[in-house]
């Protein structure tokens, strides 16, 4: 029949919206008091927090960070850094993980009986009149439990049978966080595959705290952060050990580096750890709040080096507590050697260094400056999420042109906002062969330059006479 009328249709633009990665997001693997959350993320599993509110709900919280080394990083990167998000993996596994208890009697004073943290409140938990003799007291009519701080609080309800007694008899399962070794740690480390996928956000940066001074652990995240889920690129943070068995000073330190094969590309190694106020903290965890913040600062680009930026510490320490304070020369042969360490030297406490853990063995600045390098991977993130959705379409020169103009419009944005020197995507004959086109292979050549961040700066001085005589003629 004849179409008898006006009509309108809608075709695809020719430039698509580019799919910026994130950037300055920290995937963190160990341990976290779960049994004492609110809604306990499951084992193994990543979790994306949004707020310290959040973590806690999910993950709980202690003070003991040596048993515990999330709570380290959520309280760095939520209290000090207010940065966010953060994608935890708990590897504490409360069914597996724990021991029993023997019975005993506990103290009662103000109506509650305290348990340490480590206590899990499940039907393992056996409340008695004192000595154990007796029936159990019932949960919810004789007495209720929760957790505040450090314990699990056992509280005699005022209409129970236990109202007036000055001890009950309580055996319970209690975690056993140190079953949470450096292999614990590097098979979590295989659930960062998930976070595109559950989370739909890929993480940026990698870190263990506690358990990246391990060569295995951090080979594994050095492996992880070379590409996940096969592409997408992050860094990996890691500590160098500070304790008696590892590095006590900064020779040390560069021997420890060496030792370990803390060589990769995608590795940023730190020594040793920091200190604020009676809190200890990796340095790797508050780099990694650091260097969240400075992308957030520029917009979520990661083009900035978060050296010579404030780290939130009053001193730098060994793992026993041993204060260290560097001197400038002392700082750059740990620089020199592609460690990154803390210097207070003017303007308080910052973190000092540019290299990636591949200098000074490898020296395309590529790899080794860390914001050039993390520029290289955020660049390439953003490619892959932007295109993916273009694969499978017939490879026509629309589709090559789509591809073309939206990555130089993107690039050109990053170039005018002095993100990058200069950039642009093209198309080069030589590497796309009439046997790759065939078989539906195309290649944009991205060529770019980040700017190197300027770690020298130098000023030459000199007597000029011509001076003398212009001023003594005036």
């Amino acid at each position: 029949m004849a179409n008898h009328g006006v009509y309108v249709s809608e075709q695809a633009t020719s430039v698509s919206t580019p799919v910026v990665a994130d950037s300055g997001v920290p995937f963190v693997v160990g341990a976290a008091p779960v049994q004492s959350a609110a809604t306990p993320a499951a084992a193994g599993v990543p979790v994306l927090c949004t707020s310290w509110a959040e973590a806690v709900e999910k993950l709980g919280y202690s003070d003991d960070w040596g048993s515990y080394p999330l709570c380290e990083f959520m309280y760095s990167h939520f209290q000090l850094f207010g940065c966010q998000p953060v994608i935890m993996c708990n590897v504490l596994d409360v069914a597996d993980m724990k021991e029993a208890v023997a019975a005993a009697d506990v103290a009662v004073s103000d109506h509650k009986a305290k348990l340490p943290i480590a206590a899990i409140d499940d039907e393992n938990l056996v409340v008695k009149p004192a000595g154990g003799a007796g029936e159990a007291y019932v949960k919810d009519t004789d007495y209720s439990t929760y957790y505040d701080g450090e314990f699990l609080v056992i509280e005699v309800l005022s209409d129970g049978k236990a109202y007036s007694v000055e001890q009950v008899n309580v055996a319970y399962n209690k975690v056993k966080p140190d079953s949470v070794d450096d292999t614990a740690v590097a098979t979590g480390m295989e659930s960062i595959e998930q976070c595109l996928t559950t989370l739909g956000i890929v993480p940026d940066l990698i870190c263990a705290p506690g358990h990246s001074q391990s060569s295995v652990v951090a080979a594994v995240m050095a492996t992880k952060a070379g590409g996940i889920n096969g592409m997408f690129q992050a860094k990996a943070l890691i500590d160098i050990d500070s304790s008696s068995a590892g590095a006590t000073s900064y020779t040390t330190a560069i021997t420890e580096k060496s030792g370990n094969n803390f060589v990769d590309v995608d590795e940023v190694t730190c020594w040793p750890m920091l200190k604020l106020g009676d809190y200890k903290f990796h340095m790797s965890t508050q780099l990694a709040g650091l260097i969240a913040q400075v992308d957030t600062g520029n917009g979520g680009c990661p083009y900035e080096s978060p050296s010579n930026k404030n780290f939130q510490c009053d001193a730098m320490v060994l793992e026993d507590g041993t204060e260290v304070n560097l001197t400038l020369a002392q700082a750059n042969i740990l620089n020199d050697n592609g460690i990154v360490t803390a210097l207070n030297f003017m303007g308080g406490w910052c973190a000092w260094g540019n290299y990636t853990a591949c200098y000074p063995s490898n020296t395309d600045v590529k790899d080794y400056f860390i914001p050039v390098s993390r520029m290289f991977g955020w660049v390439g993130n953003t490619l892959i999420q932007t295109f993916w959705s273009k694969l499978d379409k017939p490879m026509n020169r629309r589709l090559i042109d789509t591809i073309m103009d939206t990555a130089n419009i993107w690039l050109n944005g990053l170039v005018g906002s002095g993100y990058l020197l200069g950039a642009r995507a093209e198309m080069v004959d030589s590497e796309n062969p009439l046997t790759d086109l065939m078989a539906g292979i195309i290649k944009i050549h991205i060529y770019m330059t980040p700017p190197s961040p300027a770690q020298e700066i130098d000023f030459i001085l000199e007597y000029d006479t011509s001076y003398v005589t212009s001023a003594l003629q005036a």
